[in-house]
């Protein structure tokens, strides 16, 4: 990506946070996020769990871009760990949760909804979080072999990848008929 044009994403991202629209939509996808948080399906207790608390986070990367985005994140995960602790808090979890929303923000925001980038969006989000943050975070607290956490995650994620795409792509296209954009 041209630098260029990230800055533009990051410029016209941070005005969304001057507006009240953005605010308000930044809080629900806060609420959203700690709701779906609170509803994780464990695989192999606090190791593996299947979630779908990705979905606000590409909501408001898509609507407000990578700034709003990230806030969602940080502030979503931060609440979830307060009405629902896993073990101990760990500030690793919430810089991933930063990432997460500037990642969807920079892959969504002004962009139009396809299949294609919605599968860049949650490829980027298996390789960069599922694969390396998750499991770096995880040795660095209960100090599990960095790579039996990442082949553990595997099989889940090529299983919920085709799932996770499909969802994206539906909420972002109902995100756009609801803000009114056209493709």
């Amino acid at each position: 990506m041209h630098t260029a044009v990230f800055d533009r994403i990051f410029t016209q991202s941070l005005a969304e946070l001057r507006r009240p629209r953005s605010l308000v939509l930044g809080a629900m996808f806060v609420a959203l996020h700690v709701v779906l948080n609170q509803f994780t399906i464990p695989l192999a207790g606090d190791i593996l769990q299947l979630s779908f608390d990705f979905l606000p986070l590409a909501a408001a990367g898509y609507l407000c871009g990578p700034w709003v985005a990230g806030l969602t994140g940080a502030l979503g995960d931060v609440l979830g760990y307060v009405m629902r602790p896993t073990g101990p808090y760990f500030p690793g979890f919430t810089l991933s949760a930063v990432l997460m929303g500037a990642l969807y923000g920079v892959c969504y925001y002004k962009k139009p909804v396809a299949l294609a980038r919605c599968a860049a969006g949650q490829l980027l989000n298996v390789l960069v979080f599922n694969f390396f943050l998750t499991p770096l975070w995880l040795h660095i607290m209960y100090g599990q072999a960095f790579v039996v956490l990442s082949s553990v995650r595997l099989v889940k994620n090529l299983a919920q990848f085709p799932f996770s795409v499909a969802l994206t792509l539906l909420v972002l296209h109902t995100c756009r008929r609801a803000a009114g954009q056209k493709q």
